[in-house]
């Protein structure tokens, strides 16, 4: 699983070094599969393709006619595009994408458990203020989750 945060330079070509961690979980849980990059509103989300492929099946669930299902889909993925590590663990991060979270040099990486992200890092500062200002809310909101008395729907 993906876990912790990285901070990381690109280099002149717009490559990114994944974290020796990362690499390790691509290594062992997903072999030589490629990743999918693609865009959300604040920053990148990068799949393995099989964790890509469960999120399509559950893209395809959405319902077609309802308009705020065709413009997530538009949205996360009309940008998608399907990378391979070379051999030193980097990755080209599409000058499109780079430019959609506003990156230059530095960049932040998450660890999200079956995915990670890729932030700006001032945006990640950011947010992570507003998250602190109001985890005591998010987490009673989650408790229950975390606590087992709800389930989270898998589909």
């Amino acid at each position: 699983m993906f876990r912790g945060k990285f901070k990381h330079s690109l280099d002149e070509k717009g490559r990114l070094s994944l974290p020796s961690k990362f690499r390790e979980v691509l290594r062992v849980k997903y072999g030589t599969e490629a990743l999918i990059i693609t865009n959300m509103p604040e920053c990148l989300v990068v799949y393995p393709v099989s964790e890509w492929k469960k999120m399509e099946e559950n893209l395809l669930k959405l319902p077609f006619g309802m308009k705020e299902a065709r413009e997530f889909l538009r949205y996360f993925l009309g940008s998608a595009e399907e990378c391979e590590p070379d051999k030193q663990g980097r990755i080209l991060l599409p000058q499109s994408l780079r430019e959609e979270i506003r990156v230059e040099k530095e960049v932040m990486l998450l660890g999200m458990l079956s995915y990670f992200e890729i932030w700006n890092p001032k945006a990640l500062d950011e947010r992570f203020k507003k998250i602190k200002e109001s985890f005591d809310d998010i987490l009673a909101v989650l408790n229950p989750y975390l606590n087992g008395e709800k389930r989270a729907d898998p589909s």
